[in-house]
């Protein structure tokens, strides 16, 4: 499936820039490179060592394109594992097309989205999940999705993966060589030692699916739903939040009119905060259908944050309180911060006495800034950053983790299997769907439709 010919794309983003980088792979990248490369103290880029760097001119017939500096990597030691040139020119959108052009009349052809990835998989630079990461590592916005997405680029997955693949892959052996000779009833394989392994996988392979709602949230975000009834302050304590001005604050009852978006790291994890239209009885039809959508975008939030005037509780604190009961029956599994605003109103009893009223309560001016800080904290607590700390393995990748789930049912029928003396040519079934699956998160298993999918997502130039 390896293509040889050589590849070009743009490797840095798209528009004009201080320099912009080409990129080209295949085996005769060098060779293209050097047909259009005038280095200034005349080298052969051809006869050059690998990692190293040469100042010339790019040339097309007598016209100089630009100045630039050339990168030499050749094969097996570059990113692909093929001969590599990289070319460094000006930022001119100009100069870029100018240059790719060139190098598609000289024999290249554009790169595929993670065409480059791909080789370096294909020519084992890489495994699969590994090549996975490096789309995560690109796409990361936070420093959690970062140290994950650099822990399993080095292989802290795939090798944790691998280890129990050859452990497994040992013993299969054995049983696939009892099935040699079944007719003398002989057994190769530790019944015992092969318990205890079994028993050490089901445990790794829980471990790694329990890390999944974490991993999910850190790469994706948490959503937090900012509820409650209008003009209690959810756009003031968004702007808060996000410290910017990005949601429309008034004295008018029903402003927000629909649901505002923005994002907030916190603590290296990324939250999605939704400031949704009050919730109220209203005949407006505009501000009905914003009533409804607050509804639904409690349902897709992870996180509920209830806010009411607390300066107000006295004259509505039997409704607040209705409200607020019909969230938590409704959404009963989900994290709820009761936060009463405009705390700067109040004097220091009428605070303690609405403690009292409701002991889960938040008390907060995000007019003011006060209590916003803490609020942060109590959402960051909501994520269990343990695993992240101890920099153990976590599953970000919902591939990774639909293949680890069936790993482990196929494991627990073997266990099953051992317990109840399953003849070995069942058993042996299990166990090569078990490896199989694991093959299929580090791509000893796989296919085009497989690989197609996975680096169809990645940009073009990496």
């Amino acid at each position: 499936m390896i293509n040889q010919d050589s590849i070009v794309a743009l490797a840095t983003p798209s528009g004009a820039g201080a320099i912009a980088i080409i990129r080209i792979s295949g085996s005769e990248a060098i060779t293209i490179g050097n047909s259009v490369f005038k280095s200034i103290k005349n080298k052969d880029l051809t006869k050059q060592k690998t990692h190293t760097l040469h100042l010339g001119h790019i040339i097309d017939d007598s016209k100089t394109l630009d100045e630039v500096l050339v990168s030499v990597f050749k094969g097996p030691n570059s990113y692909t594992g093929e001969d590599t040139i990289e070319i460094s020119c000006h930022g001119s959108t100009y100069i870029q097309q100018q240059i790719i052009q060139l190098l598609l009349r000289k024999g290249c052809r554009m790169a595929d989205a993670g065409e480059f990835t791909l080789r370096a998989f294909l020519n084992g630079k890489l495994d699969l999940s590994q090549a996975e990461a490096v789309a995560d590592l690109i796409s990361s916005d936070n420093e959690a999705s970062h140290q994950i997405a650099m822990q399993q680029m080095r292989g802290g997955f795939s090798n944790e993966i691998a280890k129990l693949r050859e452990e497994l892959l040992n013993f299969a052996s054995l049983i696939e060589l009892e099935l040699d000779f079944a007719e003398e009833d002989v057994e190769f394989a530790d019944r015992t030692q092969f318990h205890e392994l079994l028993n050490r996988i089901e445990f790794v392979l829980k471990r790694l699916i329990d890390s999944f709602a974490v991993g999910n949230v850190i790469k994706n975000g948490i959503p937090v739903a900012i509820v409650g009834e209008p003009n209690v302050g959810k756009s003031t304590l968004l702007n808060a939040l996000l410290n910017e001005e990005r949601a429309i604050v008034s004295d008018i009852a029903g402003t927000t009119r629909d649901t505002i978006e923005d994002e907030l790291v916190i603590g290296g994890i990324g939250f999605r905060f939704i400031d949704t239209a009050g919730i109220r009885e209203t005949k407006d039809v505009v501000e009905s259908i914003g009533i409804k959508k607050t509804f639904e975008k409690i349902e897709q939030a992870q996180v509920v944050i209830f806010l009411f005037d607390s300066s107000e509780f006295k004259v509505s604190g039997l409704k607040l309180k209705i409200e607020l009961e019909k969230i938590k029956n409704q959404f009963p599994l989900k994290p709820l911060v009761v936060i009463g605003n405009k705390s700067d109103k109040l004097s220091e009893i009428e605070i303690e006495n609405l403690k009292s009223d409701i002991p889960e309560i938040l008390m907060l001016s995000a007019k003011e800034n006060i209590g916003v800080d803490e609020l942060k904290n109590q959402l960051l607590s909501f994520v269990n950053t343990g695993a992240l700390r101890n920099n153990e393995t976590i599953v970000t990748n919902t591939r990774h983790y639909d293949s680890l789930l069936k790993a482990l049912d196929e494991i627990q029928k073997v266990k099953f299997g051992l317990e109840t003396n399953l003849s070995s040519d069942l058993i042996a079934l299990d166990i090569r769907e078990a490896l199989y699956q694991f093959g299929l998160i580090t791509g000893q298993v796989s296919n085009d439709e497989l690989l197609g999918n996975i680096f169809a997502n990645f940009c073009i130039g990496k």
